[in-house]
């Protein structure tokens, strides 16, 4: 990444059903690490400030939209613009970049995928099918969002924090089950071309993530240098 990148401006991009307030406080340690830097967050179709619309169930409209909504907020005026996107995000953040690729500076990726690069069972790790379709079927915020926090975090010291403030956002900007299961569509079929972006990219993975299995991200990184 150039130290423009470092200075300039960033736009972090959450995943599947989960808005710029899940977080948490990371946009200001992100921040305070890069004191030059503007920080942003920006809520993808479908959650946040627009839990109330449709999501998209490809990820090439999502990211339409999304970078409409950046143009809006005039995200777009002040160059460069650097990435930080995370599962879901993190392919509407490849989209964006081999799209419209004088937007963006360059991207960090967290734990993501692509339908053409690994199978199935890795993109979501057979070990986690029967919790993660269970929590999509609780009614109840805060049992669900303690499902969640079981099932993708490492960190029990702070479960009953996180669990309450997450089913607080669910309470007040509810994620529909139509619009996770759109983005799960438009996740599971995101196969995205040869073509790779121009930006310097930065994958990151984790060996214990519960979800989607790190040989997810030596795919695209494989991919990238071909």
């Amino acid at each position: 990444m150039t130290n423009n990148g470092l200075e300039g401006n960033w736009l972090l991009l959450r995943g599947l059903s989960r808005e710029a307030a899940h977080w948490g406080e990371f946009p200001l340690l992100l921040q305070n690490g890069l004191s030059n830097a503007r920080i942003h967050t920006l809520d993808l179709s479908g959650t946040g400030r627009f839990y109330q619309q449709t999501s998209p169930n490809r990820i090439e409209a999502i990211t339409a939209l999304l970078r409409q909504q950046a143009l809006a907020d005039g995200l777009l005026e002040e160059q460069p613009l650097t990435l930080l996107a995370y599962s879901l995000g993190g392919m509407v953040a490849w989209e964006w970049m081999k799209t419209y690729p004088e937007d963006i500076n360059g991207a960090v990726l967290l734990n993501t995928s692509f339908a053409n690069l690994s199978p199935f069972y890795q993109r979501l790790r057979w070990q986690s099918y029967y919790p993660f379709i269970s929590l999509l079927l609780k009614s109840n915020p805060y049992q669900r969002e303690a499902a969640i926090i079981k099932l993708i975090s490492n960190r029990q010291d702070s479960e009953g924090k996180t669990t309450t403030e997450w089913a607080k956002i669910q309470q007040q900007r509810p994620v529909s089950l139509q619009n996770t299961l759109r983005q799960i569509t438009a996740a599971a079929n995101y196969r995205p071309n040869e073509q790779k972006p121009t930006q310097p990219v930065l994958l990151l993975s984790s060996q214990q993530d519960r979800l989607v299995a790190s040989t997810c991200s030596t795919a695209i990184q494989t991919r990238a240098t071909l």
